[in-house]
């Protein structure tokens, strides 16, 4: 059995947590150093591994947003009140990893992608900045996954 998966088959929520964290400092880290994303993943695959998170989705999140985090940004730019260069590093690369997610892994729900980049920014960002990171995820999904927004939301 995949240990990604839970004892039902599923994906284990744990282990995708853990990987998300790992991610956002990952991707912390190549924004900080313009380090390429392959010497990103294998800097922290060691750590990754020791630390029994879904080292795939790490992986998948670390090159999806570092090969593609211009496209990202001009896709979150109309939900920003700043150009995003100025808004916080770790609340930067939330959103990054978040907007990655809700493009390109339709098979997250958007409410698990924006609940866990909240868990995530209130543990590593600023104080307020989950609320920030909230307020552009609500407008992104709403844009960007519009039938299943509607659909939660009982339109």
């Amino acid at each position: 059995m995949n240990s990604t998966r839970n004892r039902t088959g599923g994906i284990d929520p744990v282990l995708r947590s853990r990987a998300r964290r790992r991610a956002l400092q990952a991707i912390y880290a190549m924004q900080m150093t313009g380090t390429e994303p392959r010497e990103i993943v294998a800097q922290f695959a060691h750590e990754q591994a020791k630390e029994v998170a879904d080292l795939a989705y790490f992986e998948d999140l670390v090159h999806g947003v570092g090969t593609r985090y211009r496209e990202l940004d001009t896709a979150l730019a109309p939900f920003l009140d700043r150009a995003i260069d100025e808004v916080d590093p770790i609340e930067r690369a939330m959103l990054r990893i978040a907007a990655y997610e809700l493009q390109h892994r339709v098979d997250v729900p958007y409410r698990v992608v924006i609940d866990e980049a909240l868990k995530t920014v209130k543990r590593f960002g600023s104080e307020h900045g989950h609320t920030y990171v909230n307020g552009v995820l609500d407008k992104a999904a709403a844009a960007w996954r519009a039938p299943e927004v509607g659909a939660l939301r009982g339109r």
